[in-house]
């Protein structure tokens, strides 16, 4: 890597961008490791592309600092900047063939030289023998590579990602994320990423910021996140969650006891984001286990009954929706083994689960159940599998 430019953890401060009333972007503070994968996951119009072109200096703050290592590069044109952007469109050059695409950059500052540099990040992307080919003559998950390649030969201190594989088919996305994985530890240059595909973001990050409505809800590493999620928001963006709405009615030893449609469960203290008042129960669909209503549950487990409304296969697992007594439907991922058959819709069902896979959230008073609708999005699925 090149060490002539600032070194460092990029780190926005307080970073906040408005149109007109509305923040885009409010009051952003973070750190991005040097050399890490980070992940900005939410949904349109959430602000993190919108964060992503400040720290590229495609767009000004409104307020606030980008700094790269001890350098504020808030003011700086982006060209002057030791950043890089590979965006999902490819912008590669139509008539230029692959080897002159990669070299776009180098030849733009005076480097006359460039074939041993080029000839090594096609290596890196694994397109040897493709310099001499054009653009058009190259699949989608080529010309991402020879994207990434021309970004990587100028040697950025950070790499920012623009929903790079959005437009790619859904196997060549996954084998691309395994890709790009292997070559940021291979190149050990500050990846950030942005996404709005949750099975993309715990795939490739370290680290991931989910974001909502210009601000940063929960920040970890992704199993931190899915296991144990800060907000309702978070627990159904990140994967799905069954959410029941109960309240706190006090501790037993490690417990925290929840009262809900007139029974009584419990959630880990250590699992529980608040310790009064009202609360959500949360269990992810993968967590719970469905028998018939005549077979027996599980020692230790908690369970409601229902009634199965709807079954779907999809390969690794099957998915039940649940009807409980109370009418809130719940989500079960029940894993496909081969051990146990499906269970028909219609039948009398417990859904249980083991206390210590639950969570507790906070919950506005008033508000109601939140379930995971079935199939709620394909690219969650293989979370649940």
């Amino acid at each position: 890597m090149a060490d002539d430019g600032p070194a460092g953890d990029l780190r926005l401060v307080s970073l906040t961008k408005r149109f007109a009333h509305f923040a885009a972007v409010d009051d952003m503070t973070l750190t991005v490791p040097q050399g890490s994968f980070f992940a900005l996951l939410g949904a349109s119009g959430c602000g993190k592309t919108t964060t992503l072109r400040m720290i590229a200096g495609l767009e000004e703050p409104t307020s606030g600092r980008v700094l790269l290592g001890n350098q504020d590069i808030s003011r700086l044109r982006p060209y002057r900047r030791p950043v890089n952007t590979v965006f999902q469109s490819y912008a590669l050059f139509p008539h230029l063939n692959i080897f002159d695409n990669v070299a776009f950059g180098l030849r733009r500052r005076g480097v006359r030289d460039v074939a041993a540099q080029v000839g090594q990040m096609l290596s890196l992307v694994q397109l040897d023998g493709f310099d001499r080919r054009r653009p058009a003559a190259l699949s989608g998950g080529q010309q991402q590579r020879v994207a990434l390649a021309r970004a990587l030969i100028n040697h950025p201190q950070v790499l920012l990602l623009d929903e790079p594989l959005g437009a790619l088919d859904l196997k060549l996305r996954r084998q691309m994320q395994i890709e790009l994985k292997r070559i940021q530890i291979e190149v050990g240059t500050t990846f950030v990423h942005v996404t709005h595909d949750q099975e993309e973001a715990m795939t490739m990050a370290d680290t991931v910021a989910v974001m909502n409505a210009g601000r940063i809800e929960q920040l970890g590493a992704p199993a931190e996140i899915y296991e144990y999620p800060a907000s309702a928001f978070v627990a159904n963006f990140l994967g799905q969650s069954n959410l029941l709405a109960g309240s706190i009615s006090g501790q037993s030893g490690d417990d925290i006891l929840v009262d809900a449609y007139a029974s009584r469960f419990s959630v880990p203290a250590a699992r529980s984001r608040v310790r009064s008042g009202e609360a959500y129960l949360g269990i992810r669909p993968e967590k719970l286990h469905i028998v018939r209503s005549q077979e027996a549950v599980a020692p230790g487990h908690q369970s409601v009954t229902g009634v199965v409304t709807d079954s779907s296969y999809v390969g690794v697992s099957t998915q039940y929706l649940v009807r409980t007594d109370w009418g809130t439907e719940l989500a079960v991922f029940a894993p496909n083994s081969g051990t146990d058959g499906q269970v028909p819709v219609g039948s009398d069902v417990v859904a249980h689960w083991w206390p210590g896979h639950a969570f507790l959230l906070a919950r506005a008073p008033g508000a109601g159940d939140q379930t995971a609708p079935l199939l709620d999005d394909i690219e969650a699925l293989p979370l649940a599998s």
